[in-house]
């Protein structure tokens, strides 16, 4: 069987949708705890809204191919989100781990919407461009955005544990 541009969109698609359910999973459970954070969680809380409207594009992409999101794929996802999140949630330095963490995903992101894009036009999908260059605006905005606060974060953790000791 043939692989087409649009059999490669499609899986593409799917693993975006995937992934956007994992980042979803991720900052509910880091929201919850970033009491101490507070710019750090209302920025969260904002790519959170800007990721749920990141998986309605999706799934907009997705029904434009007559196709829909994989299930499995989304709960494999949605698991491993709340495992990481448990994980980082034990250790004493959470907020640098997910700092770190959430540095590397939202460029696996961006990855993702630029392989996306390239293959939009392939596919016969040159409809869907603007929903997804909306995603990835978001997503490099967030970046941007996690990359100038990483020195901030970590002057702001380091002065609550010398408070703390």
């Amino acid at each position: 069987m043939t692989t087409t541009a649009k059999d490669v969109y499609v899986v593409g698609l799917r693993n975006a949708h995937a992934m956007e359910v994992q980042a979803r999973e991720l900052m509910e459970r880091q929201s919850e705890r970033l009491t101490d954070y507070p710019e750090v969680r209302a920025r969260v809380k904002e790519h959170l809204a800007e990721t749920n409207n990141q998986l309605s594009r999706l799934e907009q992409c997705l029904q434009a191919c007559g196709e829909s999101n994989s299930t499995l794929k989304d709960t494999a996802q949605s698991v491993m989100a709340n495992m990481m999140a448990m994980t980082h949630a034990m250790a004493g330095d959470e907020i640098l781990k997910n700092t770190f963490a959430n540095n590397a995903f939202e460029h696996f992101e961006i990855a993702a919407y630029k392989s996306l894009l390239t293959l939009c036009d392939s596919a016969g999908q040159g409809s869907s461009r603007s929903l997804l260059e909306q995603n990835l605006k978001e997503e490099e905005r967030m970046a941007a955005w996690i990359d100038a606060n990483v020195a901030k974060v970590t002057q702001q953790y380091l002065a609550i544990e010398q408070k703390a000791a």
